[in-house]
C-alpha cells in the first residue's frame, strides 16, 4: 500500500509562496500543494508597479508573473484566491482559511506548512489619511487605483506628494513627473536614499531639482489636508503645507507576523521570523519566507529582516525543497543588494555603508573613487562614482555604493559577489573582469577603488574623507591653475595651488613638518603628489578622498 502524499500549505503567493510552491511540484510530483492567497493575483512582479503606473510598462499583464489558471495547469496546485488564513494550529495541524468571496471559514489540513505572509505599508495615525486621493503601492489593486488616478484628466495643474525618499518613493516620484505631475518629495531625515551615505546621493539630489521635484528634508508628515473627503494636499511637522490631489505613502513596511506570533513561533530581534538556514522556523515542520522573516545579513552575521524581492525568491525555493525532500542547500547570507534608477541617474548599494557600520560598531574605512564607466577615449564616458567600505585590520569588503549615468549595476553586482565569498581588497584588486573600450577600462573602477585600499593597507596612502575640516593642515592642490580658477577647492582658505607636474621643483614652497591634505580633480593625481612628498621628508601627507570632484558635491556653496 502506498504512502499517503504529503499535504503541504502555503499562506501567501507572490515572491516566496509562489516559488515555494513550484519548487516543491517539481520535486515531488504526488504531493498535495495547496496556494492560499488573501488578494485576487497569485503571483506578479511588484517591482514593476511603478513602471506600469508611469506607462514604461504599458502592458498590464506582463506583471502577472504566474496567473492562478497557470498554476493549476502546469504545476497542478490547488489556488484558492481571495482566501485568508486567520488561524494556525500547531496541535491539530490545520490552518482556519476564511473566503473573501462569500466569508465562508474551513480548516485546511497540512503536513508541511510554509508561511509567505509579506509585509504591510506603513501607513501613520493621522488626519486625513483614509481620504480619497491618499495611496500605498504594495499590491496589483493599489495599482490599479493609482492609475486611475493618473489617468483622471481635467486637473489645470496635476500635482503629488510623495512621502518617503525610500526605493519605491523615489521610482514614484520618477513616474509621476513622467506622467505630467508637479511633484513634491517629503522625507523624514535630511536626504534622499536614506539607507546610503550622504555624500553619496547628491547627485540624486541634483538630478531630482533639475527634473523640478520640490524635495522637503528633516520634516515628518503631520497631517493630510482634505476638502469633501478627498485629499489636497499635505502639512508637514514643521508647519510647512504642500498642494496634491495625489498623496502616495512610501514610508517603508512592517512584517505580517500576527499568524506566527499567535501560533508561538519565535520572532527575532527585528521583529521578522526567525528561521535556520533551510527557512524552518521554531517548529521544524513549518517554514517561512519573504518580507516577514528574518535572514543571516553577511557583513555583520546578525539576522535582520531585508525586504526584497531576490531573498524573498530564492528563501522560497529552499523552503519548498526542504518541505517536501527534507534536505535542500542552505540559505545564503543576504547582502541588501539594492538599485534605483532616478531619472537620468542611477544608485545602488550592497553590504554595508560607513554609517551602518558605525551602528553596528564595525570598524571600517572607506576610499572613493570617481571615473568613467568605460574607457575615457571611447566616445560617451560619463563619471561614476564608486564608494567601498571594508575592514581596516583584515581588508575584508564590507559593503559598496555607486552612482552614475551608467555602469552602476555592474560595479555593484561584482562586489556584492565579491562579498558573498568573503573576498578582501586584496582579491577585487586581482579580479579579472571584461574589458572592451565601449564596456569598460583596463583599470575598472573596481579595481581603483581596490588599489586605493590595498595602498591604504599596506600603508603607501592615507586618505582623508571629502568632507574633513580642513582648518589647520597645509592644503596643497595640485590641479591645473585652470582647473582651480574654474572650481576652487571648498572649505579650504589658503590652500596653495601647485600643479602636480611642477611639484618637484616648486616643493621648497612647503613645509614638511606640516601635517599635509594634498586633492586634485578626483584623487588620481593626489596620490601621486602623496607619494612625491612622502619621500621628500614630509611628516604627514594624506589625500583628499574623491579630490575637488566630491567636496564640492557636498559643499556646493562655499
Amino acid at each position: 500500500m502506498s504512502e499517503k502524499p504529503l499535504r503541504i500549505v502555503i499562506i501567501g503567493g507572490v515572491a516566496g509562496g509562489a516559488s515555494a510552491a513550484t519548487r516543491a511540484r517539481r520535486c515531488d510530483e504526488q504531493a498535495e500543494i495547496t496556494l492560499l492567497e488573501k488578494d485576487e493575483y497569485v503571483s506578479f512582479a511588484n517591482c514593476g508597479m511603478p513602471y506600469h503606473i508611469g506607462g514604461e510598462i504599458a502592458d498590464r499583464g506582463k506583471l502577472l508573473v504566474a496567473t492562478a489558471n497557470l498554476l493549476r495547469t502546469r504545476f497542478r496546485l490547488e489556488v484558492r484566491e481571495r482566501t485568508e488564513a486567520i488561524r494556525i494550529d500547531r496541535v491539530a495541524r490545520t490552518v482556519r482559511v476564511r473566503s473573501h468571496v462569500d466569508g465562508t471559514e474551513s480548516d485546511l489540513p497540512w503536513d508541511r506548512l510554509i508561511l509567505s505572509p509579506g509585509a504591510s505599508p506603513i501607513v501613520p495615525r493621522i488626519d486625513g489619511v483614509d481620504a480619497a486621493g491618499v495611496f500605498t503601492l504594495r499590491n496589483i489593486a493599489d495599482m490599479d487605483r493609482i492609475c486611475a488616478a493618473v489617468a483622471t484628466e481635467g486637473q489645470v495643474e496635476r500635482r503629488a506628494v510623495v512621502v518617503g525618499a525610500g526605493f519605491i518613493g523615489l521610482e514614484m516620484v520618477e513616474q509621476l513627473v513622467r506622467r505630467g505631475f508637479r511633484v513634491s518629495l517629503v522625507e523624514l531625515q535630511t536626504q534622499v536614499l536614506p539607507p546610503m551615505d550622504y555624500e553619496m546621493v547628491l547627485p540624486l539630489a541634483q538630478e531630482l531639482k533639475t527634473a523640478g521635484v520640490d524635495v522637503h528634508y528633516g520634516s515628518g508628515l503631520k497631517s493630510i489636508l482634505t476638502q469633501d473627503d478627498r485629499a489636497v494636499g499635505v502639512e508637514l511637522e514643521s508647519g510647512r503645507k504642500l498642494d496634491g490631489q495625489l498623496i502616495v505613502l512610501g514610508m517603508g513596511v512592517r512584517p505580517n507576523t500576527k499568524l506566527a506570533e499567535e501560533a508561538g513561533l519565535l520572532l527575532g530581534r527585528t521583529g521578522g521570523i526567525v528561521t535556520n538556514t533551510v527557512q524552518q522556523t521554531s517548529d521544524p515542520d513549518i517554514y517561512a519566507a519573504g518580507d516577514a522573516v528574518e535572514y543571516v545579513y553577511g557583513p555583520t552575521g546578525e539576522s535582520q529582516r531585508v525586504a526584497m524581492a531576490g531573498p524573498a525568491n530564492r528563501a522560497g525555493r529552499l523552503a519548498g525543497e526542504h518541505a517536501v525532500l527534507g534536505h535542500s542547500a542552505s540559505m545564503a547570507p543576504v547582502m541588501g543588494t539594492a538599485i534605483v534608477r532616478v531619472f537620468g541617474q542611477t544608485a545602488a548599494m550592497t553590504g554595508l555603508t560607513v554609517k551602518a557600520a558605525k551602528r553596528a560598531g564595525l570598524a571600517c574605512r572607506s576610499v572613493t573613487v570617481i571615473a568613467g564607466q568605460h574607457a575615457g577615449y571611447y566616445p560617451g564616458a560619463q563619471p561614476l562614482t564608486l564608494k567601498l567600505v571594508y575592514c581596516p585590520e583584515t581588508g575584508r569588503v564590507l559593503g559598496a555604493q555607486a552612482v552614475g549615468a551608467d555602469g552602476v549595476d555592474k560595479r555593484i553586482d561584482v562586489v556584492a559577489t565579491a562579498l558573498t565569498f568573503g573576498a578582501t581588497v586584496r582579491d577585487l584588486a586581482g579580479l579579472d573582469l571584461a574589458y572592451a573600450p565601449p564596456f569598460g577600462a583596463a583599470k575598472d573602477p573596481v579595481h581603483q577603488a581596490a588599489f586605493t585600499a590595498v595602498n591604504e593597507l599596506d600603508g603607501l596612502c592615507e586618505m582623508l574623507d571629502a568632507d574633513a575640516d580642513l582648518t589647520g593642515w597645509q592644503v596643497v592642490d595640485v590641479r591645473t591653475a585652470a582647473e582651480v580658477s574654474r572650481a576652487p577647492l571648498p572649505g579650504c582658505v589658503g590652500a596653495k595651488a601647485i600643479p602636480i607636474d611642477e611639484l618637484r621643483d616648486r616643493i621648497g614652497e612647503l613645509d614638511p613638518d606640516q601635517p599635509t591634505v594634498v586633492s586634485c580633480g578626483v584623487g588620481v593625481r593626489g596620490h601621486v603628489a602623496l607619494r612625491i612628498l612622502r619621500q621628500r621628508g614630509f611628516r604627514r601627507v594624506v589625500n583628499l578622498t574623491g579630490g575637488a570632484t566630491l567636496r564640492r558635491r557636498i559643499f556646493p556653496e562655499a
